[in-house]
């Protein structure tokens, strides 16, 4: 008896095409679609947002902090080198060849920086300016 219901319930029940649901035409669907109207309401400037205003002091923070370590950190590394090199030229050993190297690193370095820290600051700054807190 458990065959015969496990049986009847494994098999699927087919639809002779006569008991198949009609197929709706695509004319249908597009009448429906051409009715309705879409409208986009409220933007940015009509919505009430409000803020903590936090972020308009962490933001310049962070990016005056990015910006100092961008030229402190290559410096950490590139003045010792210069220092061991003039070191070393005092001493006449042939690490005083490298002076002209440690000295190139070090103007390419600030030349970087600037450019960079130029370009995050008018990009990161004066957003954070374009937005006034309005009580």
């Amino acid at each position: 008896m458990d065959e015969k219901t496990l049986g009847s319930m494994a098999e699927p029940t087919q639809k002779t095409p006569s008991e198949k649901a009609p197929i709706q035409p695509a004319a249908a669907s597009t009448e429906r679609a051409d009715s309705e109207q879409r409208q986009a309401y409220g933007t940015a400037k009509t919505e009430n947002l409000r803020d903590s205003g936090l972020w308009r002091t962490l933001l310049p923070a962070v990016v005056i902090l990015s910006c100092g370590a961008l030229l402190v950190i290559p410096l950490i590394i590139l003045i010792p080198l210069l220092y061991n090199s003039i070191q070393a030229f005092n001493t006449h050993r042939i690490e005083g060849q490298l002076i002209w190297l440690w000295v190139t690193m070090i103007v390419i370095e600030v030349g970087l920086f600037i450019l960079i820290a130029r370009g995050i600051m008018r990009i990161f700054l004066t957003q954070a300016g374009n937005y006034q807190h309005s009580r």
